[in-house]
């Protein structure tokens, strides 16, 4: 009785849904997300959708992408600003031309890597890198 008066409440059910399901979707999604198709992604949003309508989660909850570019930009954000960082190493070095010429600005000053093949592009640091170039 004691769990079916404390679910009833919405705002309950919003954190429950938030803190189980919408944080097993999250796991480790900066390093898969470059290796999904387009259809694992419209299958998510679906359910995250069957779930809006049935009242588990809030109404204002972001897409399945917004939610995993935004986890993927603060991921990278902390990589380059935190010198300690575990994979601030992986970043390229700091692009030459950005320090001797008056270049349009980019969200990043590092050297665009050559094109290795698409497997590599689906990496989180090369996709980070190329996310911002246009």
């Amino acid at each position: 009785m004691h769990a079916r008066r404390v679910l009833s409440s919405s705002a309950t059910r919003n954190r429950l849904f938030r803190s189980v399901i919408v944080a097993r979707l999250m796991y480790a999604s900066s390093a898969w997300n470059g290796f999904i198709t387009e259809t694992d992604r419209k299958r998510v949003d679906a359910f995250l959708n069957r779930s809006k309508k049935c009242g588990f989660c809030s109404p204002e909850l972001q897409t399945f992408n917004d939610t995993v570019d935004e986890a993927d930009q603060r991921l990278f954000r902390n990589i380059r600003y935190n010198m300690h960082h575990v994979l601030h190493e992986l970043l390229p070095p700091i692009s030459v031309a950005s320090q001797n010429y008056e270049l349009r600005t980019r969200a990043h000053d590092s050297e665009i890597p050559c094109r290795a093949g698409s497997l590599s592009d689906s990496k989180f640091i090369t996709r980070m890198i190329y996310s911002d170039c246009y």
